[in-house]
Parts: structure tokens; C-alpha cells; sequence
């Protein structure tokens, strides 16, 4: 899933990027509002994160505002120093979906940014579910039955994307832009490759049943197939 940042502070920025990145999130950085405007506005994200106080003409609650009004429904989660109730309340009616307060626990940050990602579904749901397939974004376990299967970050990133969007054809730049980082060095091939790597352990202990499909000339999508 992808991440962006929009955060003046490079350290608390680039901690959080590292963390996150740690987690098998893709995430992009900016560091002033405009280039976080432009990114919210254009880019494809998961979740933003916005500091409230940027420097410039604009600040958190503007790119907020902007993206609500453009209809974007991006999950946004404000980050500031301001701990008043009037503050937080300005936030959310700006349309913020969450608000954290300065100084805050890494760990704290990642609960609520998997409480956002859950909210198209169960919300009391943490392991998501595709037929005998199962994946746990909290403690990474993936399963298909009982058996566990044991997955890298990137192949984990690549599962959870396509068992957030279950059989819906995903082309390879959508996929490029949900599991890699803008800056990242992708290869045409790359999404074959880590849809190869997926199938040897997804599908091919399996044979009675698949569930990485290619759509020729299109991309991939995951569906069940016997």
C-alpha cells in the first residue's frame, strides 16, 4: 500500500518514512505544501499524512480542503502540535479522517494508519480474507488454509494490494504505483517477476486451485480458479 508524507520536519519525515518502509508500505515524502498539494491532488495513495503547520501560503488543512473538494477520498491523517479540542475539531471538519498530536509513539501512528485502511471494510476485521486465503497486515502471517506461507516485505505488499482489490484487473503501472516508491528503481519486468515469485508460493503447492490470474495485454487480478 502507498503512503504519502507531507511534512516540513526532514527528521520526523524521514523516521517516519524509514518506519513505515519497515512495515513493507511504499512511501513518498514531500517536504512544503506545495509539492504535497500537487502529489495529494495527482498522486494514487492509500493514506495521507499531513502536517498541519507547513511553511508557505498554504497549509495541512488547505491541501486537505482540496483534495475533499476535488473529490478525492483519500483517508487523511493530520499531524500536529496543536492539542486544543477547537483544533482537532477544525481538522476533522476540514476533512481529516484522524488527527495525532506531537510528539507521538511510531507505533501509535501505525495502529490508526491500519484502522484507516480498514474502514472500506469490517472495521472490526484485521485479517483480510480471499476464499482459503488469508493475510493479517498487523502481523504479517499469510495463509492459504492451515498452511502458513512465508512471504519477503515486497511480496507481502504485492498480496495485500490485490486481496484489497480481489478479482479486479490491475494493470502493472497501478501496481507499480500502490507497492513501489516513485523513486524506486522498477524494471519493466519487475511486476512479472514478483507475480512469479507470488504464484510458486500462492498457487503452485496447490494445484487443484488458483488465485494470481494474468488478463493478457492488460495486467493481473486476483480470482479464484479451478
Amino acid at each position: 500500500m502507498r503512503i504519502l508524507i507531507v511534512e516540513d520536519e526532514h527528521k520526523i519525515a524521514n523516521a517516519i518514512k524509514r518506519g513505515l518502509e519497515q512495515e513493507t508500505f511504499a512511501v513518498d515524502v514531500c517536504y512544503d505544501a506545495d509539492s504535497g498539494r500537487d502529489s495529494a491532488l495527482s498522486g494514487d495513495y492509500d493514506v495521507v499524512i499531513l502536517d498541519r503547520m507547513l511553511p508557505g501560503e498554504i497549509e495541512g488543512l488547505d491541501i486537505c480542503r482540496a483534495m475533499r473538494e476535488e473529490n478525492i477520498h483519500t483517508p487523511v491523517l493530520m499531524l500536529t502540535a496543536k492539542d486544543k479540542i477547537g483544533d482537532r475539531v477544525t481538522g476533522l471538519n476540514a476533512g481529516a479522517d484522524d488527527y495525532l498530536i506531537k510528539p507521538f509513539a511510531f507505533e501509535e501512528l501505525l495502529a490508526r494508519i491500519h484502522a484507516l485502511l480498514r474502514r472500506p471494510q469490517d472495521a472490526q476485521q484485521t485479517t483480510l480474507t480471499y476464499h482459503d486465503l488469508t493475510l493479517d497486515p498487523t502481523s504479517f502471517e499469510v495463509k492459504r488454509g492451515d498452511l502458513r506461507i512465508e512471504l519477503s516485505s515486497k511480496e507481502f505488499a504485492l498480496l495485500e494490494y490485490m486481496i484489497r482489490n480481489p478479482e479486479r484487473v490491475l494493470t502493472k503501472d497501478t501496481i507499480i504505483t500502490h507497492v513501489w516508491d516513485y523513486d524506486a528503481d522498477v524494471l519493466p519486468n519487475t511486476v512479472e517477476v514478483y507475480m512469479g515469485y507470488l504464484r510458486n508460493k500462492i498457487d503452485k503447492p496447490f494445484r487443484s486451485t488458483t488465485y494470481i490470474q494474468t488478463a493478457r495485454g492488460f495486467g493481473y487480478k486476483l480470482e479464484e480458479k479451478k
